[in-house]
């Protein structure tokens, strides 16, 4: 492997002007730089990336944590950090699983964003303490070296829960993310205390995140149908579950069921009736994120971010 000494010998310069050339210092005339380069160039001289993090302290790499990839969320969000890391010259890893975690005490990365149910508190605490840089989108934690970038669950849910109100509904069936999912537990919380208010009576089903666990909300939700009702889903895979679960039955979605998600996904809109849906920028949540890291590795000043939502009502709804 040729190694900058290979190129010093052939410049005829000093192992430390090569250094300074390649990483741009202006201790180096422009005309050497040039030649230095492209002898560097020509032996296909790669940087060790090894030892500029170890002079450095840095690796220009930002990690993002996930649950899982699988879904139509995790792609938009993904390139909102992809572009706002891009800019400051970053790149972005994804990882998952237990053994990715130690690519932060182990520096092989310069910080991380977390969207990971996996992560205890208690070890992102303590990687925080050890000057780790953190920016968490799935819970509220408070440490100088941690900031949060959370969506508005609260407000999205109010959102979905009045709106079956005003279509008339009094019965309202929930149904939930995993357990430990924060928001989650966010958005049921406050769906069951805008209910409460509206005077409805809730149902509450366990699901996943994910379209089986809507399929069998829906089959529940049926096996017990004794008049209209609405069904807030606390995310949109389960939302689309529900309706493959109503497709082919007595019962029309818009109809007989009102059916309101979370995350207005792209495949949302080819539902029919077009899914009622509590919608936010995914690119802007995870440029937003990603803006928020930068500023921590570069020790700026960092502030917690909400992410706002909206409600995007459905199309050939009937109201009661």
């Amino acid at each position: 492997m040729v190694s900058i000494k290979d190129i010093a010998k052939q410049a005829g310069v000093s192992i430390s002007t090569v250094s300074y050339a390649l990483n741009g210092s202006q201790k180096v005339t422009q005309e050497t730089t040039a030649k230095i380069l492209a002898i560097a160039k020509e032996l296909n001289y790669i940087p060790n990336a090894a030892a500029r993090t170890l002079k450095k302290r840095e690796t220009k790499i930002a990690g993002v944590y996930l649950t899982n990839y699988s879904g139509a969320f995790y792609g938009e969000l993904q390139q909102g950090m992809l572009d706002q890391l891009a800019h400051h010259g970053y790149e972005l890893i994804v990882c998952s699983g237990k053994e990715s975690h130690r690519f932060l005490p182990e520096g092989m990365i310069d910080g991380a964003i977390i969207l990971d149910a996996h992560f205890s508190n208690k070890e992102l605490l303590s990687y925080a303490d050890r000057g780790h840089k953190l920016v968490v989108l799935d819970r509220e934690l408070q440490h100088e070296n941690i900031t949060q970038v959370l969506l508005d669950n609260k407000t999205g849910a109010k959102l979905a829960v009045d709106h079956a109100a005003e279509l008339g509904h009094r019965k309202l069936y929930i149904v939930t993310g995993p357990k430990g999912s924060f928001d989650s537990s966010q958005r049921l919380q406050q769906a069951l205390l805008t209910a409460e208010k509206n005077g409805m009576e809730c149902t509450v089903i366990q699901g996943d995140f994910n379209k089986a666990s809507g399929e069998q909300a829906g089959r529940k939700m049926m096996e017990e149908y004794s008049g209209p009702a609405a069904a807030f889903c606390l995310n949109d895979e389960m939302a689309i579950g529900m309706y493959n679960a109503l497709s082919g039955t007595a019962y029309n979605v818009g109809e007989h069921v009102h059916i309101i998600g979370f995350d207005n996904i792209e495949v949302a809109q080819y539902t029919h009736p077009r899914l009622t849906t509590i919608d936010y920028s995914k690119r802007e949540w995870g440029a937003a994120g990603a803006e928020q890291l930068i500023k921590l590795i570069k020790k700026e000043s960092s502030s917690h971010k909400k992410v706002g939502v909206t409600l995007s009502e459905g199309e050939s709804i009937r109201r009661l």
